[in-house]
Formats: C-alpha cells, structure tokens, sequence
C-alpha cells in the first residue's frame, strides 16, 4: 500500500492497532540536528508499506482514511491491487532486517535485472534466497537482487560465491 505525505509510520501504527501485520522496511541514517549527528531509523522507501491481511479486514481498517491507498496495476483495463508472493515478502523481509549488509533499494526500471542470472543461495546469512545476481557498472563485486515485482529492488553483495547455484 502507499501512504502518502510521509505517514508510513502512521499508517503502521494505526493499522497494527488495529490488528493487521504491517510491514515498512526502514533504514539508518546519519543526520545533524542542532549541531549534532545523530543516527536515526526512517522508512527506506518513501510511502510504501506493506500489509498482510484479508481483504474486508483492510477495507474496514481503511475506511475513511484518505492518507492510506493500494498500490495498483493495470490489468485488463482494471486497477487490481498489487499482491506479493509470501515467499518474496519474507525474502524481502530478511534482507531488509539483516544489519550485517549494505543494502540499496531500487525503484522499478532502475535497475535492468533481466540482463542478470538467476541464482539460489546455499547457506550463509541468506539460506535457500532465490534472486537475481547482476553486475552493475561501476561495482567491483556483483550484486545480488531480491525483487518485487512493479514495486522495489533490494540488493546487496554476495561475499561468497560459492554458495550460490545457478537456477532456471
């Protein structure tokens, strides 16, 4: 879902208040209030959440709030909601969540990731990940991708290539 004017941490709130899992991937920043650097935590990507739940239950919860709206694609000539797979949510999730690794977040067609090769990572940090290993211009290493699809792109590098096996 999207919730606009900077109310991810809002939305979060109310929804979880509501009893519905939400998810809104963050990230940390560096930045200087009053003179003095502070290290704080903001949404990684601006307006997006993430929501798990029946559909009725989010409609009743979302009811009357103009702020918090799906995020659509058009399929015969219909808006229909966006629904990501569990399985790439929760791989998605880890990535995010892991603190060990740098991680970039990527705007759909940012990044081309059909020119790269489709891998499976056997143990490590990211056991059993399925995802996309691209070079990227101007980056000694590749980079591993998890994507969701129409939405975002997290990578990070993948110190050890030797766990990845070549899939499709």
């Amino acid at each position: 879902m999207r919730a606009t004017y900077k109310r991810e941490l809002v939305a979060q709130e109310y929804l979880q208040g509501k009893g519905i899992e939400v998810f809104v991937p963050m990230k940390s920043e560096i930045k200087v209030v009053r003179g003095i650097k502070r290290k704080i935590t903001v949404p990684a990507i601006n307006s997006l959440i993430f929501v798990y739940a029946q559909k009725q239950v989010l409609q009743d919860a979302k009811y009357g709030l103009d702020y918090l709206q799906y995020i659509t694609r058009r399929i015969d000539g219909k808006n229909v909601p966006i629904i990501v797979p569990h399985s790439q949510m929760e791989a998605f999730i880890k990535v995010v969540q892991d603190e060990n690794t740098v991680k970039t977040f990527h705007m759909p067609g940012e990044v081309d990731l059909a020119l790269g090769t489709k891998v499976k990572i056997h143990g490590g940090a990211f056991d059993g990940m399925e995802g996309v290993l691209v070079r990227v211009k101007g980056k000694r290493k590749q980079q591993f991708f998890i994507e969701l699809k129409d939405l975002v792109a997290v990578n990070t590098v993948i110190e050890n290539v030797d766990l990845l096996e070549v899939i499709e």
